[in-house]
């Protein structure tokens, strides 16, 4: 991937993270030169999976900074073509979520995009928002509905109820918000992700949330189990994409100079008793812990349904259709990672 003599450019924030891991591995492997972002980069610990992919597919370098901190990532985005936002506060169980997840959120994308709008050289920003910001909508009664962009978490309602992770959905609906704001007035390209819950492996030394709870029917992780059951609790069904799909999404809505606005990005729609019935199935070694399943709220099928229609319709194919596909390369992630015994 080159521009006359020199390789084209993308800054990826949030580098350790489970999801960046991933995109900073393919951009490599397309032949981008890759700048990312970890708020400590003498954390060996953390940061191990980004110094084997410096040995092994070149041009990576690792920049420290912070969302919180004004102007720390101006050295990351200078000189980038993309940038993908991908780093997020994360705390789903915050004392003070206003502040710790839904303002540094909002706060630490303006702050990216000012950088980016300071570097003079970004093309398109990519920002990685959430299905979260789309679902989260109690008006809906009954079965059969089908969800896109077009639709956009109930913010007032989430708000008012403060129920299941409402603000981590706020902060994603804001963010979104404020992020459209901001690129009307300075003028640059966003294009927004909404991913559902990411799957499969990653170079990641640790995946904090959707890989243990898939795999917690497995593992018999009665916390990692409650936040799959309230994901399908809150969205009406299990809705899942593998980590690799949703990078060549990325990259292809970063590349394609007509993408515009938001993009959902989903695979599969399903609920846990199917992929209990699955994982009881493919792999009997393990014996799935169906006990978790005892609870009266689970769902037979899914109420609603999530639809990548526009992305596909633009030239975007998935290669991640079946839980089979989406199992196989996760069951041998978790052991590596210690989430099952290997």
């Amino acid at each position: 991937m080159s521009t006359g003599n020199r390789k084209t450019t993308a800054c990826v924030t949030g580098g350790n993270g489970y999801i960046a891991s991933a995109l900073v591995k393919m951009l490599l492997e397309k032949g981008y030169a890759v700048k990312t972002t970890v708020r400590n980069p003498d954390d060996s610990a953390k940061n191990s999976h980004l110094k084997d992919l410096q040995q092994a597919l070149g041009p990576l370098e690792v920049f420290r900074a912070d969302l919180d901190e004004e102007g720390s990532f101006d050295e990351a985005v200078a000189g980038c073509d993309y940038a993908f936002l991908v780093a997020a506060p994360m705390n789903l169980h915050s004392e003070d979520p206003e502040r710790e997840v839904i303002e540094a959120a909002v706060r630490g994308t303006l702050n990216v995009m000012r950088s980016c709008v300071r570097a003079g050289t970004v093309r398109r920003v990519i920002l990685t928002s959430s299905a979260a910001a789309i679902t989260r909508r109690p008006e809906l009664q009954g079965d059969g509905h089908v969800l896109d962009e077009e639709s956009w978490s109930n913010v007032e309602h989430l708000t008012a109820t403060k129920s299941g992770f409402w603000a981590y959905s706020v902060a994603k609906v804001l963010l979104e918000k404020e992020a459209s704001r901001f690129v009307e007035e300075h003028g640059i390209s966003l294009v927004t992700v909404c991913p559902v819950v990411t799957v499969g492996a990653a170079p990641a030394v640790t995946a904090r949330s959707s890989v243990p709870g898939c795999l917690s029917l497995l593992s018999g992780d009665e916390a990692r189990f409650g936040v799959l059951r309230g994901i399908e609790k809150s969205a009406g069904v299990v809705a899942l994409v593998h980590v690799d799909d949703l990078c060549h999404a990325e990259v292809f809505v970063a590349e394609e100079e007509e993408a515009a606005g938001r993009y959902l990005c989903c695979a599969v729609n399903t609920t846990v008793r199917e992929i209990a019935r699955f994982l009881a199935h493919k792999y009997p070694q393990y014996g799935v812990k169906t006990n978790l399943l005892s609870s009266g709220d689970l769902l037979e099928k899914p109420r609603v349904r999530l639809s990548s229609a526009k992305l596909v319709r633009e030239g975007f194919e998935f290669k991640y259709k079946t839980l089979d596909g989406m199992y196989d390369d996760m069951v041998e992630y978790g052991k590596a990672l210690g989430i099952l015994p290997s």
